[in-house]
């Protein structure tokens, strides 16, 4: 697919909106040393986001593209990645003219996704613009729109699954556990929709102190271990983190 056919149909054109910048990581991007890039907006509501500036668009912070790049440009060869994350990414209009640019750093690039828009996710895997894409999947099919906290076609949700699983590319599927939205029946069922080939992670639910809603809380240690245990079945790998 040629760039101006990419970009027409991506709606490229604007600016993008970035509110947090994290210099340093070895830990958001799988055996890259990478920086960070939060950017700004969210088209889902999820009661128990973390990242809750980001996801209305109150956050105070902006970096502009000029910032980002003169650090990537003094920091090439010591970093070798950038993990991009939200907010939702793929609601950037200039979400691909910003890769393309990353990538001609000589970066690899690592997408965090609610996997709502899979078109815009299939067109920037087939210009080879992501090497890692990390999705949300919120929960169960009948308790998505529940848990995203707002209407969610859940068919959507499905096709950007085929589509990452179909990419060659690496990847991981997560589910943040929350006590009042997922059961482990709820993460077994999660599972067998993953299907054999791919790896899933449980992330235990914390309290940042700036989460979207009320009235959640982490979920039993022991029951989040023992629904890794019986997932396993179903998936390569289900691992537990931040227990």
């Amino acid at each position: 697919m040629t760039p101006d056919i990419f970009s027409d149909k991506i709606n490229n054109g604007d600016n993008m909106n970035i509110s947090g910048f994290q210099k340093l990581t070895l830990l958001d991007f799988p055996g890259h040393t990478a920086c960070t890039l939060f950017t700004l907006g969210c088209n889902m509501r999820c009661p128990f986001c973390h990242n809750t500036p980001l996801v209305t668009g109150t956050a105070q912070e902006s970096y502009s593209e000029e910032e980002i790049f003169s650090f990537l440009k003094k920091r090439q060869g010591l970093l070798d990645g950038v993990a991009i994350t939200g907010g939702e990414p793929l609601l950037q209009k200039d979400i691909a003219q910003f890769l393309r640019k990353i990538k001609d750093l000589g970066y690899s690039v690592k997408l965090d996704t609610n996997g709502s828009f899979p078109d815009k996710l299939s067109l920037l895997l087939e210009e080879g613009l992501v090497d890692f894409v990390a999705m949300d999947i919120k929960n169960t099919k009948e308790k998505y729109s529940l848990t995203s906290g707002v209407e969610i076609d859940f068919s959507l949700i499905e096709k950007s699954v085929d589509i990452i699983k179909n990419s060659g590319i690496d990847r991981e599927f997560r589910t943040t556990v929350v006590k009042e939205y997922h059961t482990e029946e709820d993460i077994i069922s999660i599972a067998k929709f993953l299907g054999k080939t791919e790896k899933y992670y449980l992330q235990c639910f914390k309290d940042s102190g700036d989460i979207l809603s009320e009235g959640c809380s982490a979920p039993d240690s022991e029951m989040l271990k023992s629904a890794a245990e019986k997932a396993k079945e179903y998936v390569l790998l289900c691992e537990t983190r931040g227990i």
